[in-house]
């Protein structure tokens, strides 16, 4: 099916004027890995080729401007016991903003000089997922049902205050149904526009217009029914063209109804490349500047690449990482446990 949609993908760039961008293609790629001992990373924050943030699972953040080849660290714990464990991580206007999973819910602002609480929540049920910035003022974090709707904090102040939005105003979750915090890429945000993913008895995408105040939700044909199984990563090219990836984290071999890409902005879904490369991934990302052609997926499986929009993929490395952030077209961060990669595809 790859081989044929590549012939005719081919055929119309032929006779195509408009055609300004030729996607690339890379057999394997290199990687330049750093260690970083004791701790998983699922949370980074990319500034440029040389700058960036993690943020860990050992109440961990990290920064650094030099390449990686030396790091600024702060270590975190609450009421002196309890140290978070990481998984979703925003820089914004000079402050860091790290949100721990598990209960209580912990959200820190943090400027390596003073760090406070933004946000707690205490709930057996309360897990947080992913977060992400609109622009200076408004801000969204997710996270699992603590009720029958997913949980969504929102802040319109730059940070300094979050609220959650209640169940009214949100989509009925089933039973089951929740995200999976494995790459702070469970949200996509564009403009004023945020899509969340979910996996477990359904994997559904929530789509809001209006910085998450009001919410619509729509179904895929991703893979689902049990815990494991799912939507894992989202990312948009465009208000239309975005791509979600996933699959059933334990038999990640298998890629059976694990990727879908929409045209009209999250309404729809279909599947694509099924029963080919890729199999279970728990990150995709655009590459920037490619007019949405070019697409790298993540995951425990290793690294794959599409040079057509997201129909045909191929495995450029066996490494594992959990997730991955483009600077630029040819510089992407990466990060897993204990480490840390710089990726060059040019």
């Amino acid at each position: 099916m790859c081989k044929i949609f590549t012939f005719i993908l081919t055929v119309l760039l032929l006779f195509s004027c408009s055609q300004t961008y030729t996607p690339r293609n890379f057999e394997r790629i290199s990687l330049q890995s750093i260690s970083m001992d004791s701790t998983s990373i699922r949370a980074i924050h990319v500034v440029n080729d040389s700058t960036l943030y993690y943020a860990g699972s050992n109440g961990d953040i990290g920064f650094t401007n030099s390449n990686g080849s030396s790091w600024e660290i702060e270590k975190f714990q609450y009421q002196d016991s309890i140290t978070p464990h990481f998984r979703s991580i925003a820089v914004h206007k000079n402050k860091i903003f790290a949100l721990a999973i598990g209960s209580p819910a912990l959200l820190f602002s943090f400027d390596f000089s003073d760090k406070f609480i933004v946000y707690e929540e205490k709930h057996e049920k309360a897990f947080y997922d992913s977060m992400k910035f609109f622009d200076d003022k408004h801000g969204i974090a997710m996270g699992d049902p603590t009720e029958d709707c997913l949980s969504i904090i929102l802040t319109e102040n730059g940070g300094q205050t979050w609220n959650k939005l209640p169940c009214k105003n949100l989509p009925k979750t089933v039973e089951g149904e929740a995200a999976f915090a494995a790459s702070n890429t469970n949200i996509k945000v564009l403009g004023s526009t945020a899509w969340i993913v979910t996996g477990g008895k359904k994997a559904r995408v929530f789509k809001s217009d209006d910085f998450g105040k009001t919410w619509k939700v729509y179904d895929t044909p991703i893979i689902h029914g049990n815990g494991p199984q799912g939507i894992y990563s989202v990312d948009f090219a465009d208000a239309d063209n975005g791509f979600v990836i996933g699959g059933n984290y334990s038999k990640a071999d298998e890629n059976i109804a694990n990727k879908a890409m929409t045209t009209d902005g999250g309404k729809t879904w279909k599947l694509v490349a099924d029963e080919q490369e890729p199999n279970y991934k728990s990150c995709v990302q655009y590459v920037p500047n490619t007019n949405g052609k070019e697409l790298v997926a993540v995951g425990k499986t290793g690294i794959s690449f599409s040079n057509d929009g997201g129909y045909c993929w191929k495995k450029i490395s066996d490494e594992e990482f959990y997730t991955i952030q483009f600077f630029d077209e040819n510089t992407a961060w990466l990060a897993g446990n204990q480490k840390i990669a710089k990726l060059k595809l040019n």
